[in-house]
């Protein structure tokens, strides 16, 4: 998570039951095909999106089923550290592909710290360089949310470009990635990144610096056309063919989403709302 004030939060999720074998699809629903959503859904969903003060996108999909509804949930809005979803697959295609491994070492030095929330940096900063591996680092980066260690994993599994690949290759749908947690948080900043930056309260200092005008104007930019922006419709999409097997292995898949079940941010979201017998896999932002 970043310390970005949006005015809208987007939580990436899959809520699941248990169904019956004979509920299960035997592929993805095409649009032709999908069947229509509980109305009495599609109208709270509505009234959600409507009442909400502010920008707002929602979608819940049937991964059973493969319904989908929501509100305004084709437009486009901010990730931020829901990205690191997208990461992840990356890192976890990459494992299947046989051109990484999960146990592989990965040594991070003062080099690879970020800005904002990043709890490895300590383990950084104590010797100046850490080695951990390729799996720690995923769950760092996907339960705590830490942008140092998503920025490693992101390079380590190929950078930007191997991320944009997968989503384009895999047709996940209208879901932009950018460069990474320092790219982005410096353009909506107005500031090019300086590894400077990293360290205390640098960051902060210089984009204070800035004219209140332009850093509002550059946010507003970045609010309605953001780099980073997604469709939710894309997103549950996503989540609902990762549960069925359709994006990595049966390993990766079963993997990513035990790291998902494990995340500690959003303790008050959907899964302080969650009834017994539900389970949760999600990534917050």
């Amino acid at each position: 998570m970043t310390s970005t004030p949006l005015r809208a939060v987007l939580m990436v999720a899959l809520v699941t039951l248990p169904a019956p074998a004979s509920t299960q699809p035997s592929g993805p629903a095409t649009t032709a095909t999908r069947p229509a959503a509980p109305a009495a859904l599609t109208a709270r969903l509505q009234q959600l999106g409507r009442g909400f003060d502010g920008q707002v996108g929602i979608a819940v999909q049937s991964v059973e089923r493969g319904w989908r509804t929501g509100w305004r949930a084709d437009d486009l809005h901010p990730q931020q550290s829901v990205s690191k979803f997208f990461v992840a697959l990356t890192a976890m295609d990459r494992v299947d592909r046989g051109r990484l491994t999960l146990d592989e070492p990965v040594t991070l030095t003062r080099s690879d710290l970020t800005l904002f929330n990043q709890p490895i940096a300590q383990r950084i900063l104590a010797s100046g360089r850490y080695t951990t591996t390729v799996h720690a680092l995923m769950v760092e980066a996907m339960t705590k949310s830490d942008n140092t260690a998503n920025d490693k994993l992101m390079r380590v599994a190929g950078g930007p470009d191997a991320v944009r690949r997968f989503i384009a290759d895999r047709r996940l749908g209208n879901i932009r990635f950018y460069e990474g947690e320092r790219a982005l948080q410096s353009r909506i900043a107005g500031l090019t990144w300086s590894q400077s930056y990293s360290v205390g309260d640098a960051f902060y200092k210089a984009r204070s610096a800035l004219p209140m005008a332009v850093r509002q104007s550059l946010f507003n930019r970045y609010i309605q056309d953001p780099y980073d922006g997604a469709a939710r419709s894309a997103i549950v999409d996503t989540l609902s063919r990762l549960k069925r097997g359709d994006l990595l292995s049966p390993s990766s898949t079963a993997r990513l989403l035990t790291i998902m079940s494990n995340t500690r941010t959003g303790r008050n979201r959907l899964r302080g709302g969650l009834k017994p017998g539900w389970t949760l896999a999600h990534k917050t932002g």
